[in-house]
């Protein structure tokens, strides 16, 4: 029978050699103090350097640490869940690996968990970043997404959050959707805690986040609004589009035939198609609201699981190496 493991820490990796040992050493000194048992799992993304040759030589010398490999760079958010659907722990904690993060930090999450909170999301309040470039375009998205979710966490983009293992499993992470775990987890009537957090400044390579983000960040915040709205009852988002596509497509309809009556020599075939195309879209919304409302009333919906998107996974117990390719 296998062991059963209480902690597992996830480490998204891109590009990070220099940053791999210093903070595997800083995290054994943390969790070799609690008393839970533990893994470490290290997926890199694609990395063009040599970070997964050091994770991988990592893992092979000890047993509680795994390494994940993407053949090519997906993004952090992919590769975070790789890391959850490998985990085994029953709390989950994830952390970025360029040392900006404190390992130290952990066992207070801990704590928040085991006082009952199912998401534990860190707050870097004296963040050590770029004032225009990260700083205040993280501060006007943290506002804009507590208002549009509802949720009003201070630090949605801050990697360190610890999870309960059942939640997390079933919160859907695509694109940019990690720094949404909390309005998702929201919706499963999830506890929610925050607590502020130390931050350091970046030691070695460079910051893979920048400006070019923030239309994916928006794109995804329009969707995290429409499934929070209507998770429960998908039949009345696409029921009132089916409404307001049918209703343009009668008032085309009478446009045209009006315009037939008052000058029969113009042609209407535009107008007609027009029509015709918002009623095809009218019954098409009307058709998706209702396989949504099915799929929703049996429990199919908020699954978690990263082998929807990756076609090809070899894994290794003895050396604990986990390849994926897509």
């Amino acid at each position: 029978m296998a062991e059963k493991i209480g902690i597992s820490v996830i480490i998204p990796l891109f590009n990070e050699e220099k940053s791999v040992t210093p903070l595997l050493d800083a995290l054994f000194k943390v969790l070799n103090q609690l008393s839970r048992t533990f893994e470490i799992l290290l997926v890199d993304d694609g990395s063009e350097d040599q970070t997964f040759e050091i994770a991988k030589s990592h893992a092979s010398k000890k047993s509680n640490v795994r390494a994940v490999k993407f053949r090519k760079n997906y993004g952090q958010t992919p590769a975070m869940a790789a890391g959850i659907e490998h985990a085994k722990g029953d709390i989950l904690i994830t952390m970025d690996g360029d040392l900006q993060n404190d390992p130290a930090d952990i066992p207070r999450f801990i704590e928040k968990i085991n006082e009952g909170y199912d998401i534990v999301v860190g707050w870097r309040h004296k963040r050590q970043d770029k004032l225009i470039s990260r700083k205040i375009p993280s501060q006007i998205a943290n506002r804009l997404i507590g208002k549009v979710t509802g949720v009003p966490i201070k630090d949605n983009g801050c990697s360190l959050k610890a999870y309960r293992r059942e939640i997390i499993q079933n919160v859907p992470l695509y694109s940019e959707m990690h720094r949404f775990i909390p309005a998702m987890g929201s919706i499963m009537g999830a506890r929610i805690a925050e607590i502020k957090v130390r931050h350091h400044a970046r030691k070695f390579g460079y910051s893979k986040y920048g400006l070019a983000r923030i239309y994916k960040v928006l794109l995804d915040l329009f969707a995290i609004k429409i499934i929070i709205s209507f998770s429960s009852k998908p039949m009345v988002f696409f029921g009132i589009s089916a409404l307001i596509f049918g209703g343009i497509s009668l008032i085309l309809i009478l446009v045209g035939l009006l315009e037939l009556i008052v000058t029969p020599e113009d042609s209407i075939v535009v107008l007609i198609g027009a029509s015709m195309l918002s009623g095809i879209l009218s019954i098409f919304l009307l058709s998706s609201g209702i396989l949504c409302e099915l799929i929703s009333r049996t429990g199919s919906l908020g699954v978690n699981k990263f082998s929807q998107i990756t076609a090809l996974m070899d894994f290794n117990s003895t050396n604990n190496i986990i390849k994926i390719d897509s």
